[in-house]
């Protein structure tokens, strides 16, 4: 035992499953002096100067680098308030764990983990840029800054790759380098993009971008995104979001930061899961993966049921029961007159000339036929295999997405534990292996359910894109009879 390793109830946890633990979304915490200088060098390495200078006046700076106010007035603007004190303080060695990759590969046994993939802390507020060469040339660097900290650890931990989703050939390209040159094997896109909205822009252009509209890449997209999804196959990998909605809801908050986080994660990955779904993305690639980290899986599993409602009352086949068309006029105009009252009697023309008015129609008349859909049950086959949410440990509504009893078609949805380490929700880094398993404990998850969340999935997300994802790690042979069994 090292002098930084001690005896845990995570670690207990883990000896006592008898399976690997997978922890889906970790974070390392950038050293914010050294990561903007170097961020900036490799920034002008890629773009020269004039991108350089375009980057340091963007204002785009980790959280803890901005003046804890603005000159405006908040309540003029409606600027949101932004997160503030993000990372551990009191507890000075998961500090210390979060920015040295050595420590936090030292204390993963401590933490329960046998491997983890981890994602950037400041690096996430470059994924959502405006700016579509900035974000090209900002991912560039992170991926390669990260690529180099985290390789002599590769066996326990590997950092995903930062993809900006401005447009598919930047994504592929981006795609394309991060897997191929600089060998990162799981990936991050932008869970949106922000566009102008285009006849205010071309009115109004000095409104850009507080007028903009939100492109999810499925459905009603600017761009065809199918080629990507394609590259992604290829390449392996499964395309993982871990965007907000904070900055962009009407409803958000000039005063506090908890009322804007609070579902906001939640409410950008149900955007982008709708959308994908709709726009008939899983239908076209049966084998692609996406993910949707840090939002829980209570919004999943209400959108899931909610789907099959609406579905099965606004199929192409069921929506004709609403067309105006199949009104009976005459009949309807009867019992107006049989049950109306008197004010109503004294209108039955009038009545009858609104109910025969001419309906404008509407094409497509299915607004599913993107996924092609016959039955309610295939709704099941095209999302719970495709999606995957990650979770954090105390959250008790981790449990409804093993919920067969609930879920409709007997469904479990794909649910993975996310330890968060390094952030302001996790004070204790050894703590969220325990976590996760007092649901156990209290009897809402049983232990397949606890091996489903903990290993199984994660292991399904990342092995089923890429069968060698976990080749020479401590999980090797446990995935590989995972996959001999043909998981999905």
């Amino acid at each position: 035992m090292t002098t930084t390793e001690r005896a845990t109830a995570s670690a207990a946890v883990r000896a006592q499953v008898g399976h690997p633990i997978v922890d889906a979304d970790g974070h390392f915490l950038e050293l914010s002096p050294l990561f903007l200088a170097e961020l900036t060098e490799r920034i002008e390495a890629f773009g020269g100067a004039a991108l350089r200078d375009r980057f340091t006046s963007a204002g785009v700076l980790p959280y803890d680098q901005r003046a804890p106010g603005a000159a405006d007035d908040p309540r003029e603007t409606r600027r949101p308030a932004r997160p503030w004190w993000g990372w551990p303080t009191r507890n000075t060695l998961d500090r210390a764990t979060g920015h040295l990759p050595a420590l936090l590969y030292e204390r993963l046994d401590e933490l329960g983990l046998d491997f983890t993939i981890l994602y950037p802390s400041h690096g996430l507020a470059y994924t959502d840029m405006f700016d579509a060469d900035l974000a090209q040339a900002a991912a560039r660097a992170i991926n390669e800054m990260n690529a180099e900290a985290f390789r002599p650890y590769a066996d326990r931990m590997t950092p995903a790759a930062v993809i900006p989703m401005h447009t598919p050939a930047q994504a592929i390209e981006e795609a394309e380098h991060a897997v191929r040159v600089l060998g990162l094997k799981a990936i991050l896109i932008a869970g949106y993009v922000t566009r102008p909205v285009p006849q205010v822009h071309r009115e109004h252009p000095e409104l850009l971008p507080i007028v903009n509209w939100l492109d999810t890449y499925g459905l009603d997209s600017e761009h065809d995104y199918d080629p990507f999804w394609a590259k992604c196959v290829e390449l392996g990998v499964a395309p993982v979001s871990h965007s907000g909605i904070i900055y962009w809801r009407a409803t958000r908050s000039t005063s506090s930061f908890m009322y804007n986080h609070l579902n906001a994660i939640a409410h950008a990955h149900e955007s982008l899961c709708k959308s994908l779904f709709m726009g008939g993305v899983t239908r076209r690639f049966p084998t692609l993966k996406f993910a949707f980290l840090e939002g829980g899986v209570g919004w999943a599993c209400g959108l899931y049921a909610d789907m099959i409602g609406h579905w099965d009352k606004r199929n192409g086949t069921a929506v004709r029961a609403l067309d105006p068309a199949e009104l009976d006029v005459e009949r309807l105009v009867q019992l107006l007159d049989a049950y109306g009252d008197d004010h109503v009697r004294a209108h039955l023309d009038e009545l009858r000339a609104w109910f025969t008015r001419p309906d404008p129609g509407r094409t497509p008349l299915d607004e599913w036929s993107a996924c092609a859909i016959e039955t309610a049950s295939e709704i099941r086959d095209l999302f719970v295999p495709h999606f995957y949410f990650g979770c954090e440990a105390d959250d008790p509504i981790n449990a409804w997405a093993f919920a067969e009893h609930v879920n409709p078609f007997g469904a479990r949805l794909r649910a993975m534990f996310g330890s968060d380490i390094s952030h302001w929700d996790v004070p204790d880094m050894a703590a969220p292996v325990h976590e996760a398993y007092e649901a156990v404990e209290r009897g809402t998850m049983s232990e397949r359910d606890f091996r489903d969340f903990t290993f199984t999935n994660p292991v399904s997300l990342h092995a089923g894109m890429n069968p060698r994802f976990f080749e020479g790690t401590p999980c090797d042979a446990a995935v590989a009879q995972l996959l001999a069994a043909g998981i999905e």
